[in-house]
């Protein structure tokens, strides 16, 4: 057992409690002791490393919490994922003293900040899906803080749909890992497959999985438990962002790889659904980030797309099996790729906002036209997410692409098949539609207004040394791992895809070879169709003096105010209203029934029949006390069956694990 795992797992919880003790002090030093968890953080994951590539076994447990313990273990995608969330949060930390500089409630954001890195950690670490359960419950709580930070109408909103989808999703898994754990009687990662693999027939397993899958998919921002992402993004401050967009939802996509590949590993009829939700949440993601005015928001929606793209990529791993390389290599490159591209993009987001304090793309157009550093860091974000040839997103999506091509000829599917190449090619155009707009807006263009440009082009210490060393740092990683793809992409990969049951490549990847650039080639030229012609035409107005972006996205389009609220503030409600009007009503009903039918008086010849009431034999003033006492009762049953529902939830979490 190695003790450094539950140290790297609650240390920055302990550092949020130092930080807030420090912090009393002085702002600077609260940030200075945030520094310094974050370093201390990053040096134990380079530790755990080091173990890990030198082939040491590392695991831990805590025993005695909920009855078989907490779980962590590492292997190569562990603390890969480990180091990538303690970089992102140190680099995040380090942006946020000068990003927060005239905020209030500075103390608030790095406790909870930190917090929600120790449990973000925990998730990545855990060996058994009660381990994650219980840190991933704990990361989402602590991160609504992150979101409601600003604390105004938009974020409070923002931070309801927020909290509301993390809780729904939450008690679906805890059920789903119930269902799970009576078929199982373990929820160890690496028992499940060999336990359940000649049991799935039984649609007990299925619904678990898919109560499951809800969980992980809300947090991934997976299509349709999406509802949060577009709008917790652009409300947080823009480190949250980063680390929203960036590690959070890859924390879902970690559950998601985990019920895929050590349950459902060889079920085509899971690999149909992950494959129709993500092509789903890919193309939704992408159109919504096409007609978005405002910065955050459509990168948010890229968020969305991009985690589209990463499980059509678990959807090929499955479908191909034994063959699964590309799509198992593809799969952890976008990952990596994605949380380090939106590290960079999210921060120099952040750059704008905390000099013009505006994310509307008509405001902050033609700000960073003298900027050049700014300009050089945006575009390689820009450029790596569009999948652009020598930069890191073209390594990943070239990846899945070749997966979906491989698996054409093998399936009687094989239309299906090319219909989804096909349209990951159009999203992959889409993506650098999107992108281009926000960079020639930005970067490119001018103003409307020839006074604010001027302001903005005499605007010249947009950040400070500190700021722009991290986001420089972050530039270079990335860069690097799309210059020289045969040596760190895939180092990268082949250190991570055992998590995935990847096998190896049948076949070197070229990756600049001429099929490979060509199938590049289209989506780009795709994306520039689109900018052209539908972000140009469609989505701007165009007079003598000056253009503006447009809002053509319908507001009653918006799946949560059309289906969810309703759902949840009215439908449900009404509902369960009516069931319990029909309880409350039924003994009286079945009473006054009895009264006029079987206990109707029988009249007696004998007998004067003046000596009869004309009413029953159980009259209304006696019905009345009986009525109103078996109301009492049935009342009285519903409170003791609700409190033995509450003591078996009590009972199952402190003794059936």
């Amino acid at each position: 057992m190695n003790i450094l795992l539950p140290i790297a797992a609650f240390w920055p919880m302990a550092g949020a409690l130092i930080c807030v003790l420090a912090g009393r002090k002085s702002d600077k030093m609260k940030f200075l002791t945030a520094d310094a968890v974050m370093m201390i953080e990053f040096g134990l994951m380079m530790i755990l490393l080091i173990q890990t590539l030198n082939g040491s076994s590392l695991s831990f447990q805590i025993s005695g919490v909920f009855g078989t313990g907490l779980h962590l273990k590492l292997d190569g995608f562990r603390i890969t994922y480990g180091l990538i969330a303690a970089f992102m949060w140190l680099m995040t930390t380090i942006f946020t003293e000068e990003y927060l500089h005239h905020y209030q409630n500075k103390m608030r954001y790095l406790a909870f900040t930190l917090a929600t890195c120790g449990a973000t950690v925990g998730v990545f670490f855990s060996a058994d899906l009660l381990t994650t359960f219980v840190f991933f419950e704990i990361m989402s709580f602590t991160s609504y803080i992150m979101v409601i930070h600003d604390q105004n109408k938009e974020a409070l909103r923002a931070g309801e749909t927020y909290i509301a989808v993390a809780v729904i999703g939450g008690m679906a898994m805890l059920m789903g890992l119930f269902i799970l754990y009576q078929f199982a009687f373990t929820l160890e990662m690496n028992q499940l497959f060999a336990i359940l693999e000649h049991e799935l027939d039984n649609p007990m397993i299925w619904i678990a999985g898919i109560l499951i899958l809800c969980g992980f998919g809300a947090k991934a921002g997976l299509y349709p438990l999406h509802i949060w992402l577009p709008k917790a993004h652009p409300v947080a401050p823009a480190p949250a962002s980063a680390l929203l967009s960036g590690i959070l939802t890859k924390a879902g996509i970690f559950g998601m790889i985990v019920i895929t590949m050590e349950i459902f590993r060889e079920e085509a009829a899971w690999g149909a659904l992950l494959l129709g939700l993500g092509v789903i949440t890919m193309v939704l993601g992408a159109v919504l980030a096409v007609f978005s005015c405002n910065l955050k928001r459509t990168l948010a929606c890229s968020s969305m797309s991009q985690v589209g793209f990463i499980t059509v990529g678990l959807a090929m791993c499955v479908f191909l099996g034994h063959h699964n390389a590309l799509a198992v290599r593809g799969t952890v490159l976008h990952m990596v790729n994605h949380s380090l591209i939106k590290l960079l993009l999210f921060m120099c987001a952040g750059v704008i906002y905390m000099n013009l304090h505006e994310l509307d793309l008509n405001k902050i157009r033609g700000f960073g036209r003298n900027k050049t550093l700014l300009k050089i860091l945006f575009l390689i974000g820009a450029l790596s997410i569009s999948g652009v040839p020598l930069f890191s997103g073209y390594v990943s999506k070239t990846l899945i692409h070749e997966s979906i091509l491989e698996y054409i000829p093998m399936t009687d599917a094989a239309g299906l098949f090319s219909f989804v190449e096909t349209v990951f090619v159009i999203a992959g155009g889409l993506t650098f539609s999107y992108m281009t707009k926000l960079f020639v807006c930005i970067f490119v263009e001018k103003n409307s207004n020839s006074a604010l440009q001027k302001k903005y082009d005499d605007k010249k210490n947009i950040m400070n040394a500190v700021s722009s060393t991290v986001l420089i740092i972050c530039a270079v990683v990335l860069f690097l791992l799309g210059i020289i793809p045969n040596i760190t992409a895939n180092a990268v990969a082949d250190f991570m895809q055992s998590f995935l049951h990847g096998h190896s490549p049948e076949h070197a990847v070229h990756y600049f070879s001429s099929v490979n650039l060509i199938g590049g080639g289209k989506s780009l030229l795709i994306g520039a169709l689109v900018y052209a012609f539908v972000i140009r035409g469609v989505l701007m107005s165009h007079t003598k003096d000056h253009s503006d972006y447009l809002q053509r996205w319908p507001n009653w389009l918006d799946l949560e105010n059309l289906l969810y609220r309703p759902l949840v503030q009215h439908i449900i409600p009404f509902i369960f209203a009516l069931l319990c009007r029909i309880a409350s009503e039924l003994p009286e009903a079945l009473m006054k029934m009895l009264n006029h039918t079987l206990l109707k008086k029988v009249k007696i010849k004998d007998r004067d029949p003046k000596d009869f009431e004309p009413a029953s034999l159980v009259s209304e003033s006696t019905l009345s006390p009986m009525v109103s006492g078996i109301e009492s009762s049935l009342s009285f049953s519903l409170l003791l069956f609700g409190l033995g529902v509450v003591l078996a939830m009590i009972y199952m979490l402190t003794s059936l694990f």
